[in-house]
């Protein structure tokens, strides 16, 4: 498999959400599906956008979009990130990366000069017919909803 771009079909998802049931991407056909990846629940940056998009979750909503976060936290984690931000959207439990491996956002990093394996942060915005609308690479945690809304 290549490298994901805007257009392609979304690769399908199936894995636990934070209380245990199986989430399946292909069960949202006939909506629009902002996936985000995050690297771990309660870390500033990943707090931010959570609660950005928590923020602009009726915006979200109203434009037609179901919003999931993945990342490779347990459900327990996710459990007690949504209850302590009062967060409204499903979060995925890839503890395999499976679907961080899918969609390529598993992989090397850098931060402050040194280089490590870890996972990326980005935003797949898919649409109705489950092909992929847009990619953002460049995500700004502060300002995440608005990079979708327009």
């Amino acid at each position: 498999m290549g490298k994901l771009q805007e257009g392609d079909l979304a690769p399908e998802i199936k894995a636990k959400d934070q209380n245990g049931e199986e989430f399946v991407l292909s069960d949202l056909k006939g909506k629009k599906v902002v996936l985000y990846f995050y690297p771990k629940d309660n870390t500033p940056g990943c707090t931010k956008q959570a609660c950005n998009l928590r923020d602009h979750y009726q915006e979200l909503k109203e434009a037609g979009y179901e919003v999931v976060g993945v990342s490779a936290d347990s459900q327990k984690k996710h459990q007690n990130f949504i209850s302590k931000y009062d967060l409204p959207f499903t979060l995925l439990a890839d503890e395999d990366k499976k679907v961080l491996n899918d969609y390529e956002a598993w992989g090397k990093k850098k931060f402050m000069g040194r280089e490590y394996v870890g996972i990326i942060r980005k935003t797949f915005v898919i649409n109705e017919e489950g092909k992929i609308d847009q990619i953002i690479e460049k995500v700004k945690t502060k300002a995440h909803a608005s990079q979708i809304l327009n």
